[in-house]
């Protein structure tokens, strides 16, 4: 597989950089190759709005001030004639009022009179426009060449009919466009440099926390659990290294439960084992041919087999709770039919040993769980009643509720559990250090609780010494 050399601040670095050439680029290009023809157009439309505006205020006593204002603020000359193109008046952007106007009423129109400075000459190119006006068919005209625009129409003015021609002149942007390439050019050269110091710092901030979580990720199986990451630069990079932290506690967890493991069942699985190896050796060298002896022996071989298979299921099954991430999938079962399923299954086996099941079972107890692994856990807690049974062989076997929490109880009178013992009864493993030979693994006690947990209920137990213990679990009913 071809392996890319860039790594992630060059690639950052690098697009920086080829963001700020394309906009650059687009704005040499704006600035430059289409500033004339956006001004051309700017000033046209600028020409046309300013004649419409005129137009709309005559009939104004303030009509001439308007049409100076207008002027100056557009950098354009308007000129009023009558129809045969004599001046009646003129305006520029260097125009200004110098006497008082001579009011009269006349259709609203006020007359231009007074002391005034010498009204501008007609432009040279008036009488062409003044043709193309009156050959227009909407009353409109308008005359463009390479340094000029005009525009203009037909008009009421003072009565009578007139014209208003507006002329702007175009390519006035020479100048200025040398002198905002100069500029552009400066702007140019110290926007690059520092767009450059910007986006190495960014790509360096960019890269930093994502080579933090890189390490953490190449780290997650070894011992290193408190690796550097800096928080805040963004959420999603928070939230990966949450689920890193999460993956590495996790892997910790496997790795402390797999050294626990190892530690504490590989005597268990030793014992019998060497048992079986030893009995076999036995009827291999000695009684093979005591056919009474060579029974006893192969029962043994059956007995620590029966054991070793008992072992590694329980091992099994408590390593699949402890390692699955997911709640079991809940469903309604009836909690009484199982306690009866489990109890007739343990009744027929222990019954022609003499063991007696005492029920006192509610029937219909509905509630929302897994009905395979609550049945585990009800067998789990029977094999346990069976195996500390008292001389009497009494297993009392109970279900209960309170209308919210079913209570299923099994008891003995065994010899009990000291009290000490009493809150580390639920722990793996303890069962089979300190009664040893009582159980199978020491996990039984464990898978129980964590069935119970994983399904929303919890586990008690009470217990007098050389009177009995009684078990209990408690789960919620459905509603």
């Amino acid at each position: 597989m071809k392996r890319n050399a860039l790594t992630f601040q060059k690639k950052l670095l690098s697009y920086f950089i080829l963001f700020t050439a394309v906009i650059f680029t687009v704005l040499w290009l704006l600035q430059t190759v289409f500033l004339q023809q956006f001004y051309d157009g700017m000033i046209i439309q600028n020409t046309v709005s300013a004649a419409d505006s005129i137009v709309s205020q005559f009939g104004s006593d303030r009509i001439a001030d308007y049409i100076d204002e207008i002027s100056r603020e557009n950098s354009i000359v308007v000129y009023v004639t009558d129809t045969e193109g004599n001046l009646l008046y003129s305006s520029d952007e260097f125009r200004k009022l110098q006497g008082k106007h001579n009011e009269r009423e006349d259709r609203g129109e006020k007359a231009f009179k007074g002391d005034r400075l010498q009204y501008r000459e007609l432009p040279e190119n008036f009488g062409t426009f003044l043709q193309m006006l009156r050959t227009s068919e909407d009353g409109t005209a308008e005359l463009r060449t390479d340094d000029l625009y005009a525009y203009g129409k037909y008009i009421t003015f003072c009565g009578e009919d007139a014209v208003l021609y507006l002329g702007a002149v175009l390519g006035a942007v020479g100048s200025a466009a040398r002198i905002i390439r100069t500029q552009l050019l400066w702007v140019t050269l110290l926007s690059v440099a520092v767009g450059f110091v910007l986006a190495w710092f960014l790509s360096r901030s960019f890269a930093k926390p994502i080579a933090q979580l890189n390490e953490k990720a190449h780290k997650l199986g070894d011992h290193q659990q408190d690796l550097p990451f800096t928080e805040g630069f963004c959420s999603e990079l928070d939230d990966l290294n949450g689920t890193l932290n999460k993956t590495a506690e996790k892997l910790k967890q496997n790795r402390d439960f797999q050294n626990e493991f190892l530690a504490n069942v590989s005597h268990d699985l030793r014992t019998p084992l060497t048992m079986i190896k030893g009995y076999a050796e036995m009827i291999r060298d000695i009684s093979r041919e005591d056919e009474q002896q060579c029974a006893a022996d192969v029962a043994v071989i059956v007995e620590e087999s029966d054991r070793l298979t008992a072992l590694v299921n329980e091992i099994l099954e408590y390593s699949e709770l402890q390692m699955t991430d997911k709640e079991p999938v809940a469903e309604q079962v009836d909690l009484s039919e199982i306690v009866t399923s489990v109890t007739d299954s343990f009744e027929n086996l222990y019954a022609k040993d003499g063991f007696r099941f005492v029920r006192s079972i509610a029937e219909g107890l509905q509630i929302s769980g897994n009905a395979s692994r609550l049945q585990r856990a009800v067998y789990n807690l029977l094999d346990n009643a069976v195996r500390h049974a008292g001389e009497d062989k009494w297993i009392g076997v109970t279900i209960n509720s309170d209308g919210q929490t079913a209570a299923v109880e099994i008891s003995d009178h065994g010899s009990g559990i000291a009290p000490e013992e009493i809150e580390r009864i639920w722990e793996k493993y303890y069962t089979n250090r300190q009664r040893r030979g009582k159980g199978v693994s020491g996990l039984g006690l464990a898978i129980v609780k964590q069935t119970v947990t994983m399904q929303g209920g919890r586990c008690e137990v009470t217990s007098e010494p050389d009177k009995g213990s009684t078990f209990r679990i408690l789960l919620p009913i459905s509603t």
